[in-house]
């Protein structure tokens, strides 16, 4: 079997990357020249543990590829994945410039029945879309060739990406033909060996269950959240909550977790995007606004607490140094799309302290974003040393154990700030720090 994708972000390099490895041969399409050269020499623009090696493998045995040129190989293929970017726009709804311009160029050059799939996160409708812009051109053009649309929404999770897409728990597809339903269970074929998690569904409801289940977990998250915040008013403590609550089989444990606030490229786009499908309907989504304004509360909390140490003046962190460990929005990624990290700097340089950071790979998309607002530091006790005050805002593995006794003659002052609830804070209490977390 022969695919394309275009994309060569996160979703679409993963998808192809993972075919690939399951023996289709792929090429990968992006209009970006320097990316795709830099990916012919093997050069990854995302950091995702276990891809680069799979892309070096696959591509050394001509399963995968990489073009610029959608029309060059669209009819040698059985099947397109469109997983450009769907960006939200100013009001909160998805940019779909870039799938629409997929489609264009396939009705503009396809000679040969195709199944065209949808992999980005799109909203409810897009797919019809889609199916309307490739007839258009093919009208024009005063051919007709059959084609099939399908939406195939990715449920990837940053930092495990590989090995979601290699073991799913479970793979949604919808279609409209049985001849698109038979190409996808053959393509999806050798990851369902184990057990057949293929659920197939009409289109639409394909597209809602991406932007249902984000919003479900980013539900769970601000839900925590606020529970931690009334935990710390009336004396509780919410990782006990947590433990209480999590245990009822009907609830779970997972995303449970109280902390400084989510962010990344699905949640916070997600959630804006089915408020706005919803107010496009002419209902109101209030749950989820609500989850949204909580969240956006959350990433506060850290400067709010800061503030509240040096008696509720933010006059008083002028001049101050502030470490910050990790940058990231979540551990084992370097992506900081709407990351707590990014306010709270803004935040504490509007305030006049200086901010030393270190996160173990986001350092270089900080640069990018930030340039020298911030200083740089080699780890994450040279990003402490001097520091007046520390924060930990993404729950990296090696910030968990921190030596005390190292941070005591680094630091100039007392004060621990977790927004991941990860340390013990009774060790750093008794060794001298001040330690504040989320919730308790």
């Amino acid at each position: 079997m022969k695919i394309a994708v275009v994309g060569t972000g996160y979703v679409g390099l993963v998808t192809g990357t993972c075919f690939s490895e399951m023996g289709v041969h792929v090429t990968c399409v992006d209009v970006d020249e320097r990316k795709i050269e830099a990916l012919k020499q093997g050069i990854i623009p995302i950091y995702e543990p276990g891809l680069e090696t799979l892309v070096h493998k696959n591509t050394r045995s001509g399963r995968l590829n990489f073009t610029t040129r959608l029309e060059d190989v669209l009819n040698n293929v059985d099947m397109v994945f469109s997983a450009v970017g769907t960006p939200p726009d100013e009001d909160g709804s998805a940019d779909l410039r870039y799938v629409l311009e997929v489609a264009r160029t396939i009705g503009r050059n396809l000679n040969r029945y195709i199944v065209v799939v949808t992999k980005s996160t799109v909203p409810v409708g897009t797919a019809q879309k889609v199916r309307e812009v490739i007839q258009q051109e093919l009208t024009l053009r005063g051919v007709n060739v059959e084609f099939d649309v399908a939406s195939n929404p990715e449920f990837l999770k940053e930092g495990n990406a590989v090995k979601d897409f290699m073991s799913p728990d479970r793979v949604v597809v919808g279609v409209e033909s049985e001849r698109a339903r038979k190409l996808m269970a053959r393509l999806y074929k050798p990851f369902m060996i184990v057990s057949d998690r293929l659920i197939f569904t009409d289109i639409p409801s394909a597209e809602m269950i991406k932007y249902a289940a984000n919003s479900m977990l980013a539900t769970r998250i601000s839900f925590m959240n606020d529970i931690a915040n009334l935990c710390e008013l009336v004396g509780a403590d919410v990782n006990m909550v947590r433990k209480g609550i999590g245990s009822d089989t009907r609830i779970g444990k997972k995303f449970l977790y109280a902390g400084c606030g989510y962010g990344g490229s699905c949640f916070p786009k997600d959630v804006k995007a089915l408020i706005k499908t919803a107010a496009d309907h002419g209902y109101n989504m209030r749950v989820l606004q609500a989850v949204e304004d909580v969240n956006a509360d959350q990433k506060l909390i850290l400067y709010h607490k800061i503030v509240n140490y040096y008696g509720g003046d933010e006059g008083q962190l002028n001049g101050k140094v502030i470490a910050m460990w990790g940058l990231a929005f979540k551990p084992e990624t370097d992506d900081m799309r709407e990351a707590p990290s990014l306010v709270l700097i803004d935040l504490l340089l509007k305030a006049g302290a200086t901010v030393k950071v270190y996160d173990p790979v986001a350092m270089d998309e900080c640069r990018r974003r930030l340039g020298d607002r911030v200083a740089y530091a080699t780890d994450m006790y040279d990003a402490a040393d001097g520091a007046d005050a520390l924060m930990l805002v993404t729950e990296w593995k090696e910030f968990r154990m921190p030596n005390a006794e190292t941070l005591l003659n680094k630091m100039r002052g007392r004060l621990i700030l977790d927004g991941r609830n990860i340390l013990d804070g009774e060790e750093l209490h008794q060794s001298g720090f001040e330690y504040h977390c989320i919730g308790k």
